[in-house]
């Protein structure tokens, strides 16, 4: 959450907003922004007090860091590793639709990488996990930092591998399905990779 002010004649008024807000501020740029002032407030008020010692934290003046002036312990912002993943048979690719999130449009599916996991590993385990189906041939797209969850994804195009029978876990999805390129939604944020990774297959499709 995050207030936004602005001055009316004699007073200033705060409105209180979702910091969901961030996914559709123009232009781009200001989004990523608001995105990486969340991440980085959420970084602040959840390190207060030393892990080690329970100390007092305190801003370091040369970096981007927190030290215990008690027992020098620091501590940098922190960025999780996760994975998205486009799934792919043949002309159709495979969309999901979270469970009980306020973001509520078709997305790729993602999660978070575990210790000892590979981002490839992570990117199978997350497919089977999430749809019961199984990829191969994994082809990285891109990176993209994303506050609102604190981390960094990696991107990833794979193919199908085996039976397209879904079998979703309804803990993390309300729906899938797997789309042809002329039914994926059209709506592109400009600023989620999901939605991007989702218009680079559709265009790939519908201008071959």
């Amino acid at each position: 959450f995050y207030y936004a002010g602005f001055s009316l004649p004699g007073e200033t008024r705060l409105d209180f907003h979702s910091s969901q807000l961030f996914r559709e501020l123009p232009p781009p740029w200001m989004s990523f922004a608001g995105i990486t002032a969340h991440h980085l407030a959420n970084w602040y008020a959840n390190n207060r007090f030393c892990g080690a010692c329970g100390g007092r934290m305190t801003p370091k003046e040369e970096e981007r860091a927190l030290a215990c002036p008690a027992c020098a312990t620091s501590v940098y912002p922190r960025i999780s590793p996760a994975v998205i993943v486009g799934v792919v048979n043949g002309s159709r690719l495979l969309l999901t639709r979270y469970a009980n999130r306020p973001y509520r449009n078709y997305a790729l599916i993602a999660g978070f990488v575990e210790v000892g996991e590979t981002l490839e590993d992570a990117a199978h385990r997350e497919v089977f996990e999430e749809t019961g189906v199984r990829v191969k041939n994994l082809s990285y797209y891109k990176s993209q930092p994303w506050g609102f969850s604190g981390s960094l994804l990696a991107g990833f195009f794979a193919e199908l591998d085996g039976s397209p029978e879904l079998n979703i876990d309804s803990n993390e999805l309300e729906d899938a399905q797997w789309l042809g390129a002329e039914d994926i939604p059209l709506h592109d944020d400009g600023v989620s990779l999901t939605g991007e990774m989702m218009q680079v297959f559709r265009h790939r499709y519908l201008l071959a």
